[in-house]
């Protein structure tokens, strides 16, 4: 099965489509791929497990063209997760600072 590519404002505008749709996608913006898209719905296991493989491949191609390695890509995932976290702790405390509580 092969992951059809579509742009991010079709998949929002046509999502409950999409979601009954049962085919694995790929989000792009610009022509990248932001994610992939595996419905959830009841399918035998052979279309899951397919339908993994093709999202597993799609992954992979976008692994392989980056240049990065997994480890790499890894490192840098959970430096984003961290960031994250670290600017909502300021929102947080920011908020407080403004908004005391009585």
């Amino acid at each position: 099965m092969e992951t059809e590519k579509i742009g991010i404002r079709e998949f929002r505008e046509n999502l409950a489509g999409y979601l009954e749709g049962g085919k694995p996608l790929a989000i792009t913006r610009h022509g990248e791929t932001l994610g992939l898209f595996i419905p959830a719905q009841k399918r035998s296991r052979k279309a899951q497990i397919e339908a993994m493989r093709a999202a597993a491949r799609e992954l992979d191609a976008m692994i392989a063209a980056s240049g990065s390695s997994e480890d790499e890509l890894m490192r840098e995932y959970k430096e984003i997760q961290r960031a994250s976290r670290e600017k909502k702790r300021i929102a947080r405390q920011l908020d407080a600072r403004e908004n005391p509580r009585a």
